[in-house]
């Protein structure tokens, strides 16, 4: 079965076919030649844990854009791309608060990109798939959701721009939103240059009637193929069990939300559970699992009450107050940039590495082939949340929130032309409390203008929060953290600079925001960000004006593209002796460019001079200090400078006729050479006699 719907100009087409025919349910969704296979599997048994069970998985195939996996020996699909796990959590975050907190059943949520066209990004076409395939399926599930790209480009929002029109636009956002009584914005993931905060609220005006349509084509589908829903029973509390808690441990649990630092207030809150299973076990051993479930909703009871009613947070701030700030750059003493961010108990720790052109990581995708002279990494150890686990290989939480700060900075990056480095940053999460990725855009602006890098402005990232109760009140919270990040209802990550937003990162816990939550999220956000800016300033207002000494040098020359061969020399000969000889790296682009890059200023010099005299174009009538190099029978071969040699025919030695050339100049001696002529295939011919003078004993020069 067929339907379709037009989004702007473009036509998308759902097709339900009975292939997957075991999922749940399952929908190929297509948009130009772009098409993707989504399904939706639940398992058959309830998992006893106090999280819902939900993996997304966003699949690449090469096939899809027609091609091969590069190296020689691997040629499928192995772990999925940094921006295959992005595309995954940006699915993940939009569909999870959709499914009944009551669910314990499994639940997976597969796209798979069949197909192509190079024209737009298939992240978007994958989570509307998803919604479709959720919403016919028999599984749970509070939507449909409609699901928008949009950029601003002037002064002009336009849908589903493609990966040309992105690259122009001042704004990249993608945003999710459900229908209740209105619409309601349920994710964002944006990429600003330095985008102004009513851009974000009128692109979610400028959505909300393609949300409108997107989701009553979604229903119409349900209507007509539909499945029936699983129903999940709604767990009933324990009337008694509940007033026997909250008699025996009512004030403890109302202290385990506030105050505390982070580990005193887990250790008390592990404590506290352990003694109220000791209480249970006694009375109502079958009922432990319930009572944990009552223990939770009292907490969360009692941090909306406190926070809506009295504006009390757990730790006694103010709903618009950051926590304690403080800053240092250059603490690392042999690293190229290095600054420290502390936001609270959250410490980010970033270290800025610069490389030659040439340590530029190679990227080969599904969708991407080039080159990244930018990156950052983003590391969260056990020890950093007080935890002890096995370190593993970065996961989708560690690259997720690299990306984001990656995106965050991105724009403030000098040009390579202006800056010819590769960039990496890695930020080291010291203490977690809340928001470390918005602490690590922080941290890294501060070391990128610790290393000296041209960064056109800081930045720095805040978190916001929300609270909400069942009357429809809330509270907007300033850097959120512990409890406030487990126990409320939405992380707002925004960061940028004093004139701007570079990045947003949206997710919520309840059905969505409207358009009033989110002008005033976006608002305290701008006025954390810039009291940020201002503390930040206080430590570093500008970029050193020297590159750290321990940074490597790169040294930029341009040549004619057709002396790039001998530049290289046969075999790479001439280059790798440069290498070799002055310890540098050498990239050669193929308009002619070059860049060396030396641990020392003056090895990279003395490498530049000798691809100079290389390259430089020798004129007629020139005169060189030049070093015999081959003797052959009709003259000598001469190096006028590294790399550069020339002919001096046995006609040109002397002023007489010479019969070996032997005799009048030997192999490394250094004679005066002048430029006679140069032939159309660029040889040149040197004269020995027409700047030497001889004089003639026994028959022979001296």
């Amino acid at each position: 079965m067929e339907f379709k719907i037009k989004i702007g100009d473009e036509e998308i087409i759902c097709k339900i076919e009975n292939l997957a025919e075991q999922a749940n349910g399952s929908c190929f969704l297509q948009i130009g030649e772009s098409e993707v296979l989504s399904t939706a599997v639940i398992s058959n048994y309830e998992l006893k844990q106090d999280f819902f069970p939900l993996t997304v998985e966003y699949e690449e195939r090469y096939y899809a854009a027609g091609k091969i996996r590069g190296p020689r020996y691997i040629k499928r699909e192995t772990r999925p791309s940094d921006e295959a796990i992005c595309n995954a959590r940006l699915i993940d975050r939009a569909i999870r608060p959709l499914f009944p907190k009551e669910l314990k059943r499994e639940v997976q949520v597969i796209n798979t990109v069949l197909s192509w066209d190079g024209k737009y990004d298939p992240d978007t076409l994958a989570l509307f798939a998803s919604s479709i395939a959720l919403t016919i399926s028999d599984i749970p599930w509070n939507g449909p959701l409609a699901v928008l790209r949009i950029g601003k480009i002037g002064d002009k929002f336009i849908l589903n721009p493609t990966y040309e029109e992105r690259e122009k636009a001042s704004l990249d956002i993608v945003m999710s939103g459900v229908k209740r009584e209105k619409i309601l914005l349920n994710m964002i993931e944006a990429r600003g240059q330095e985008a102004r905060e009513e851009d974000v609220v009128e692109a979610f005006e400028f959505a909300k009637p393609f949300f409108e349509k997107l989701i009553e084509f979604q229903e119409e589908i349900k209507r007509k193929i539909g499945k029936e829903k699983i129903r999940i029973e709604e767990k009933k509390i324990d009337e008694d069990l509940k007033k026997e808690i909250l008699e025996n441990f009512g004030e403890k649990i109302k202290e385990s939300v506030f105050g505390k630092e982070k580990k005193e207030r887990i250790e008390a809150i592990g404590d506290l559970k352990e003694e109220i299973k000791s209480f249970v076990s006694q009375k109502f051993p079958e009922k432990i699992d319930e009572a944990m479930e009552i223990f939770e909703r009292e907490r969360r009871r009692v941090l909306r009450e406190t926070i809506i009613e009295k504006e009390i947070r757990p730790d006694g701030r103010k709903l618009d107050e950051i926590r304690e700030i403080s800053c240092q750059v250059g603490i690392l003493p042999r690293t190229h940039g290095s600054g420290l961010f502390c936001r609270g108990q959250t410490k980010s720790l970033s270290i800025v590495t610069l490389g030659a052109p040439g340590d530029v990581q190679l990227l080969e995708g599904m969708e991407i082939t080039g080159k990244k002279r930018f990156l950052h990494h983003y590391n969260f150890p056990p020890y950093c949340s007080g935890e002890i686990r096995p370190i593993k290989g970065p996961g989708r939480r560690e690259i997720g929130h690299g990306v984001l700060v990656e995106k965050a900075l991105l724009p403030l990056i000098p040009p390579f032309e202006q800056f010819p480095y590769t960039i990496r940053v890695v930020s080291e999460i010291l203490s977690s409390n809340g928001s470390t990725s918005m602490a690590a855009v922080s941290s890294s602006s501060l070391a990128l203008m610790d290393a000296g890098i041209p960064i056109k402005k800081a930045a720095a990232g805040i978190s916001i929060g929300l609270i909400t109760n069942e009357k429809g009140n809330y509270k907007i919270l300033t850097d959120i953290q512990g409890p406030e990040d487990q126990l409320g209802d939405m992380d707002f990550k925004v960061a940028g600079t004093k004139d701007g937003i570079t990045a947003i990162q949206m997710d919520v816990k309840i059905d969505g925001i409207d358009e009033k939550i989110l002008k005033e999220a976006l608002e305290k956000a701008k006025k954390a960000r810039l009291e940020i800016l201002e503390k930040m300033e206080k430590v570093i207002k500008k970029p050193r004006e020297e590159l750290s000494p321990f940074a490597p040098r790169v040294l930029t020359l341009e040549i004619n593209p057709n002396k790039i061969r001998e530049v290289i020399g046969p075999g790479g000969s001439r280059i790798n002796e440069i290498i070799e000889e002055c310890g540098v790296s050498i990239d050669i682009e193929p308009d002619g460019k070059i860049y060396v890059t030396g641990e020392r200023e003056e090895a990279a010099k003395k490498a530049v001079a000798w691809i100079k005299n290389i390259t430089r174009e020798i004129k007629v009538g020139e005169v060189f200090q030049g070093k015999v190099k081959r003797i052959l029978n009709f003259g000598a071969l001469v190096e006028i400078f590294p790399g550069q040699e020339g002919l001096i025919h046995i006609s040109q030695l002397a002023p007489w006729r010479v019969k070996r050339v032997e005799d009048v100049v030997k192999v490394g001696e250094i004679v005066p050479v002048k430029v006679i002529s140069i032939d159309e295939l660029g040889r040149i011919n040197l004269s020995l006699k027409a700047v030497k003078k001889f004089k003639k004993k026994n028959g022979k020069r001296s």
